[in-house]
């Protein structure tokens, strides 16, 4: 199906920051094709977990049951493979646990979503290059029939690491190369440990071993060996058990490897996440070595950030400022992201006596200190993002809203299932604001930060725009038709 290019957006790169953007940008009713490279989906899963941020956001779209119903919750997480574990059921989200599902499952989810939404999803096509100018970009693409050209009004590089988009839009890529590697193997354990996640480390490395779907377990770890600047070449099964046997002083009855590969702690975030009309997500904006299971998480949540950005850009709804605001508030995100995986890679390569040491010391943290435990939780998943604001505002703006109650016995999340803003009243006594039928709710309970708010406005992607302590009826609905005004126009969903 042709689209007018004013109102097109291309994605290349259909794996699940490509499909879910797809899916956000259909939500509003831009049209968008997705460009796919592999004919087939890749069997094998880079991938294994959703953190409760991503959870949240597939909750607040109304399609989180499939993926809650397949996987397999785990109640605890990870820093850098220390042997205590933080707790998740202090987290204050519905979803207190990591979900273990292969990506490829994950894929197929998200894939479904996104076509049904109605994106046209292009497998076997691959973004060649591009050219932007005032009106759009010219997008050059080979298909199975041969090259052909897209003309769109924006295009979002999801391709991964190597991005094509990146490249051809100019877009610098700066950090570091690979200094060690870690493996991982999908297989078969005839003697498989005990438990939801095994773990073991010392001074001749870590693994881990989770169990997976269809009787296999994913082993994956790191060791001394694995040093150095050069790709060690392909990981085979006999390699995987004596660094496994080393460190566990078992191989657990390995067999019949599914898949066998080696990734590398090489470190680099995108320059820009905008230029011009061309964008970055994902793994095209930030690559990392996999500690805790974040990358495809953190691309979901940059897709959920950008998506209702881009279709009110496209729809002529809102400023260019409001896409500029994607690289302000993901970039740093993204650069936090970088210094906790780098930092997770350090402690999971503290083989020295005095590595040992400091892992034995942040362990007895995560064990001790409550606080501890929970803000590294918090900042693994994801649920601690906060935004900066424009301005000056209340203290509220920027952050996460968690899933609040409304009184007609629904919550938050519920509400934002359109990918709408949601104007929250918590007053009893909703003051007017011409267009906007609020939705009320009582006050929040043990929640101290919203303890006196009167009204709050949440973004499409479930983070505060704007809040009021006002309680003064005539100078709150004034608050009120100015924010609504500035911030969301006519996007604010009433019930």
């Amino acid at each position: 199906m042709e689209h007018s290019a004013a109102e097109h957006v291309v994605i290349a790169g259909g794996g699940p920051t490509g499909l879910w953007l797809a899916a956000e940008l259909r939500l509003a009713g831009t049209p968008v094709t997705v460009l796919e490279t592999r004919h087939e989906r890749d069997p094998h899963s880079k991938a294994l977990t959703l953190h409760p941020r991503t959870l949240e956001v597939l909750a607040f779209r109304g399609v989180a049951e499939p993926f809650l119903a397949e996987g397999r919750r785990i109640p605890s997480g990870h820093f850098g493979g220390l042997d205590d574990r933080m707790d998740f059921a202090v987290l204050d989200t519905p979803y207190p646990f990591t979900l273990a599902l292969p990506q490829a499952r994950t894929e197929e989810l998200l894939e479904a979503h996104a076509v049904a939404a109605g994106a046209d999803l292009r497998r076997g096509h691959r973004l060649t290059g591009l050219t932007q100018d005032e009106d759009g970009v010219s997008v050059g693409v080979t298909g199975p029939d041969g090259p052909y050209t897209l003309r769109a009004a924006y295009v979002v590089g999801c391709d991964g690491t190597r991005s094509t988009v990146r490249e051809a839009a100019g877009i610098a890529f700066p950090g570091t190369d690979a200094t060690t590697w870690g493996w991982l193997g999908d297989v078969v354990l005839d003697d498989p440990p005990t438990g939801a996640v095994y773990a073991a480390s010392g001074p001749a490395g870590g693994v881990m071993a989770v169990p997976m779907p269809g009787g296999l377990h994913r082993i994956v770890g790191g060791d001394p060996d694995s040093n150095g600047p050069d790709h060690p070449g392909e990981l085979t099964l006999d390699a995987l058990r004596a660094k496994v046997t080393r460190i566990a002083g078992t191989d657990f009855g390995m067999r019949d490897p599914s898949w066998l590969s080696r990734f590398g702690n090489a470190t680099r975030q995108a320059a820009a996440y905008r230029q011009g009309r061309v964008l970055l997500a994902g793994d095209a904006a930030h690559m990392h070595y996999p500690a805790g299971g974040v990358g495809l998480n953190v691309g979901v949540q940059d897709a959920t950030n950008l998506g209702w950005k881009l279709a009110a850009t496209v729809a002529g709804t809102a400023p260019d400022a409001l896409l500029d605001s994607y690289h302000t508030e993901r970039h740093p995100v993204g650069a936090d992201l970088l210094l906790s995986t780098r930092a997770q890679t350090a402690l999971m390569n503290a083989q020295s006596p005095e590595g040992q040491d400091l892992r034995t010391l942040l362990s007895q943290l995560v064990a001790t200190v409550p606080a501890f435990s929970r803000s590294l939780a918090e900042r693994l998943s994801a649920l601690a993002v906060t935004y900066p604001p424009t301005a000056p505002g209340h203290p509220l703006t920027g952050h996460r809203a968690p899933n609040l109650e409304l009184a007609d016995s629904t919550d938050l999340f519920t509400a934002l299932r359109p990918g709408r803003y949601v104007l929250l009243d918590f007053t009893g006594a909703p003051a007017p604001a011409p267009g906007v039928v609020p939705h009320a709710a009582p006050r929040p309970a043990g929640r101290p930060a919203w303890s006196t708010v009167s009204v709050a406005l949440i973004r499409p992607d479930g983070h505060v725009a704007w809040a009021s302590d006002q309680q003064d009826d005539e100078a709150l609905g004034a608050e009120i038709r100015t924010a609504v005004s500035a911030t969301a126009g006519r996007r604010v969903d009433a019930p």
